[in-house]
């Protein structure tokens, strides 16, 4: 069987006991950090569960996912994600799959940006669609998240912006980058999206 295990939002203490007990009886557990910063510490982790936590990168998850639906033909195996499993988009590429293959599936949600962002006030059914800001490549800056929030603000709504996480190479981009970024589209397109009359809200180690 193949568990997608939530860690929630900052650290191990956000680990539901569901979650623990399966990570207990598994076979195998892997963990997933690259999708997103995780603030706690797995040496705990292994301590509380009595289990030898695996770290994958990237290429691991994306590339060789099926060496761990094979093995979960036969074994428990557990992934475990920073916030909930089910946000990211690999990840239920990955549920899918195994499903596709006959292979027993569970997914153990847990608390995620999309439930934390509450505490700002916000209404959560105000959000329009949600924006990931790469980091500028090459000379090319990606404008589609700017113009996905000037879809939200002409809808009357809320932006979720989803700053970029390269974990393997120890890169997270801070709050100030992205509005550097922004205004550096907005300085090419002068749609009004980002300008010193609109108001924004930057957040982070939410859940701490």
């Amino acid at each position: 069987m193949l568990y997608f295990i939530g860690l929630g939002l900052y650290d191990e203490k956000d680990l539901s006991l569901r979650g623990l007990e399966i990570i207990k009886k598994c076979s195998e557990v892997y963990a997933e950090l690259y999708t997103s910063f995780f603030h706690g510490d797995l040496k705990k982790l292994e301590e509380l569960s009595g289990k030898k936590i695996r770290i994958l990168g990237r290429e691991d998850l994306e590339e060789k996912s099926s060496k761990l639906i094979e093995k979960a033909k036969k074994e428990n195996i557990a992934l475990l994600v920073p916030g909930d499993p089910m946000i990211a988009t690999t990840h239920a590429a990955i549920l899918i799959d195994a499903m596709k293959k006959g292979i027993k599936t569970k997914v153990v949600h847990s608390s995620s940006i999309y439930s934390g962002i509450g505490e700002t006030g916000l209404h959560i059914y105000k959000f329009g669609r949600t924006v990931s800001l790469p980091y500028p490549q090459d000379n090319y800056m990606p404008e589609s998240p700017y113009l996905y929030i000037k879809e939200n603000l002409d809808l009357g709504l809320h932006t979720l912006v989803l700053l970029d996480v390269k974990a393997e190479q120890k890169k997270f981009m801070s709050i100030n980058e992205a509005l550097r970024i922004l205004l550096e589209i907005e300085e090419r397109k002068r749609l009004g999206v980002i300008t010193a009359e609109k108001e924004v809200l930057g957040i982070s180690r939410l859940g701490s």
